[in-house]
């Protein structure tokens, strides 16, 4: 694979014809030899959504494998490597992670963290770009997006284990006053964390402490669900011998989230505080993307909406 050409389609990313590359027809496809083209492909889409599960390979680009979105704008490399503020923060493109510069078919990241890294760039289709680490035999496959087009739900849901380890805690703001009594009532504050497959902490300390503050009484496991409707995710928190509680799971905005208790259809409602914003590839923070191993439920909703 590392002996392969930037390859497009005749139908390609729209590439601006130029005197300044050369070109041989090949079947049906251009071989690009111009550093030049190689930059307008990166720049033809405003967001490139890192499609984590379409990976190839065994190795890792690091800043790609945190990374939801990833820009190339005129030198600078731009990420959303979290889900909090997609779509507000730098414009919507993320954070300058650090600069490129391109060859033929090749483009060079100097990542303000992770270093230098020279991955080669083919055109799979008009809106699909693959960049391949030969040092790693790996390939990650980015979907282009305009700013005004991008579906910023479906990241939401498709990451939504990563979305809860944003915060550091989650402080309960809202309970339904419809809905049987029930222990969950009590808990105030939940923590979720990757180690282990996914494990999290409750606290019942009362509203407003600090972070620092709080007593953590319960522990356990949890895991979320995809179901039959892309549009709901359920969630189970496996208390240590305690039992289940099991949950719909919603995304109100990028620091809410409603629980509903469906045993005793109560409605739940909790806020991020301590947000972690994710600058850069950091491996104290365990924070990564990895390719979706939810189970699935046939459920029917619950919740009436």
């Amino acid at each position: 694979m590392g002996t392969k050409k930037l390859l497009f389609g005749l139908l390609g990313i729209g590439l601006m014809a130029s005197s300044c590359y050369t070109e041989v027809i090949l079947d049906d496809t251009i071989i690009v030899e111009s550093a030049f083209n190689t930059d307008q492909a990166l720049q033809s889409y405003d967001l490139w959504y890192v499609d984590i599960n379409a990976t190839e390979g065994n190795g890792e680009v690091p800043f790609l494998q945190r990374a939801f979105t990833i820009s190339f704008d005129r030198g600078i490399v731009y990420a959303n490597n979290n889900i909090v503020g997609i779509g507000k923060t730098g414009n919507g493109l993320g954070i300058d992670v650090g600069s490129y510069s391109t060859l033929s078919g090749v483009v060079d990241i100097d990542h303000d963290v992770d270093g230098l890294w020279a991955l080669e760039v083919f055109a799979v289709n008009n809106s699909t770009l693959e960049l391949y680490d030969a040092r790693s035999n790996t390939s990650y496959f980015l979907n282009g997006y305009r700013r005004n087009n991008f579906d910023y739900d479906r990241v939401f849901y498709e990451n939504i284990n990563l979305f809860l380890q944003e915060y550091g805690a989650w402080e309960k703001t809202f309970t339904s006053e419809v809905g049987a009594i029930n222990e969950f009532d009590a808990e105030n504050y939940l923590q979720f964390f990757s180690d282990n497959g996914g494990y999290f902490r409750s606290s019942i300390d009362a509203s407003n402490t600090p972070l620092q503050n709080l007593q953590w009484d319960y522990e356990g496991d949890y895991e979320v669900f995809d179901t039959n409707d892309e549009t709901l995710k359920t969630l189970t928190l496996d208390y240590d011998f305690l039992g289940n509680d099991y949950f719909e799971l919603y995304v109100i905005d990028d620091s809410t989230i409603e629980l509903y208790h469906v045993a005793s259809e109560t409605v739940y409602e909790f806020g991020g505080r301590g947000f972690i914003q994710f600058l850069k590839s950091d491996s104290k923070t365990g924070k990564k993307r990895v390719k979706s191993s939810n189970k699935k439920m046939n459920v029917t909703r619950k919740r009436k909406m």
